[in-house]
């Protein structure tokens, strides 16, 4: 690690990665910081986090627009392809081991570390989907009562 000049705004900057589970990307981090440090540049912002980055303190995600985190501990990553959210999945140890552990042997590389990250829709939106969906029925069933189509349950 490389000993750098003390900066506020980095040390800001890394405060707020560590005090959120968010993922969040440069402009994030901006938008969320700018109320308490108005003159803080976007520019700063990525500036920042790239030498954070460097430095070891924070790491990159590797989604097409990068997202930072805060929490270096052995975790993997869920990605929501319906609402971008990135969640921390924390996952047995010793099967992740296992695994690495696998892929030296089997192909004789040398693991020092992985990235994993499983992509999918997350539970809040598969529940709004589920929500949503219940709606559109009831809504379509009161249609076709009001067209006289649809009889009560008791008029069968």
């Amino acid at each position: 690690m490389n000993a750098r000049r003390y900066s506020r705004q980095r040390e800001l900057i890394y405060e707020y990665l560590c005090g959120t589970t968010e993922h969040p990307t440069a402009e994030m981090i901006y938008a969320g910081l700018k109320p308490q440090s108005p003159h803080l540049g976007l520019g700063t912002v990525y500036r920042n986090l790239s030498l954070l980055c460097e430095d070891g303190r924070v790491r990159r995600l590797p989604f097409p627009v990068e997202r930072y985190d805060g929490n270096l501990s052995e975790h993997a990553h869920f990605c929501c392809q319906q609402c971008g959210k990135v969640s921390d999945l924390f996952l047995n140890e010793t099967a992740v081991s296992e695994t690495e552990e696998a892929v030296a042997r089997h192909y004789g590389h040398q693991v020092h570390h992985h990235e994993l990250i499983y992509y999918g829709v997350c539970a809040q939106c598969l529940s709004a989907q589920a929500d949503t969906s219940e709606g559109q029925v009831k809504q379509h069933e009161n249609q076709l009562s009001a067209q006289g189509r649809l009889l009560p349950p008791d008029e069968h």
